[in-house]
């Protein structure tokens, strides 16, 4: 991470805590609903299957930009399927780069060419070891590590769901992270539960257990990018939901935090880490703050 941007983020923080301010500073774009695969777990693919056009992404970055959003997150479904009259996603990562976001980042199921280096990250879902993994999301595991393999960049973080499912697989992916050359670090999530993927959430003594073991790989230098000291919060989910730095806009609808704010129930019941870990940083906890400076300036 540059200098600048460390002292940006810094101004923001300090400024947000102090004055208890909900200006949001990290922004998601959903650039489709459109994906090549059917995750057991998932529940926001396929709905309409519309690609949204070039113009209206960027006016989308815009509106964003002028809010004061500085980390820009690219998501879809999936987000390699777009295109439109030529361009491509590198074409807008290029774009959101020039626009002035610091920090351009982009999520995918891994299942396409990764020939991306102008990302910052490249968050790629890996959801537990290949056999569970396959169970996931379809017979897609060696390609995807053929992909990572063969990335133009080491700017890929690997993403997993932990569920029913994969929770035993924790150790696995980590160790996967460590040994792949252009992988940076592995981020962990738990399960939300949209509508009709309850089975597959975790219970409170699933999610300490869990918790433990990424802590334990942690400990042995397993590449590891989240915080450890929101662990407590995220298990028993005792963090301000929604987070109001975060925001999410799909077809010009702007959402606070992520798409979960749409189901009734669903924030007391959220899994992801990187919700509890802004909102604990934003209310001004001083061991998440430090956690997460030491932890982003390693693998930003």
């Amino acid at each position: 991470m540059k200098i600048s941007t460390f002292l940006r983020f810094s101004t923001f923080g300090i400024s947000t805590i102090l004055f208890h301010r909900k200006k949001p500073i990290l922004g998601t774009i959903i650039l489709t609903d459109k994906c090549n695969l059917s995750c057991k777990h998932c529940a926001v693919n396929n709905i309409t299957s519309v690609i949204y056009p070039y113009e209206q992404i960027k006016k989308e970055m815009q509106i964003l930009y002028w809010k004061g959003i500085r980390i820009l997150f690219f998501c879809g479904g999936e987000t390699f399927l777009w295109q439109d009259r030529g361009k491509t996603l590198r074409d807008l990562v290029i774009e959101a780069k020039k626009m002035g976001f610091l920090i351009v980042n982009v999520v995918t199921n891994g299942t396409f060419p990764m020939n991306l280096p102008e990302a910052d990250l490249i968050l790629l879902s890996l959801d537990g070891g290949k056999e569970n993994h396959n169970l996931i999301r379809g017979d897609t595991y060696d390609k995807i590590i053929d992909n990572i393999k063969n990335a133009a960049s080491s700017n890929i973080c690997l993403y997993m769901a932990i569920n029913k499912i994969n929770r035993n697989d924790i150790p696995e992916v980590c160790r996967t992270a460590k040994d792949l050359a252009n992988v940076r670090a592995v981020s962990f999530n738990f399960h939300t539960p949209y509508p009709g993927t309850e089975q597959l959430s975790l219970t409170v003594s699933e999610k300490e257990m869990c918790c433990g073991r990424i802590a334990e790989m942690m400990d042995q230098g397993m590449p590891v990018f989240n915080l450890k000291s929101a662990f407590p919060y995220i298990i028993h989910n005792k963090f301000h939901a929604p987070c109001y730095q975060c925001v999410v806009m799909e077809n010009g609808k702007l959402s606070v935090c992520g798409r979960c704010i749409d189901v009734p129930g669903l924030c007391g019941q959220c899994g992801y880490f990187f919700a509890a870990e802004y909102a604990l940083v934003f209310e001004g906890s001083l061991r998440v703050i430090f956690d997460m400076l030491h932890t982003y300036l390693r693998y930003i």
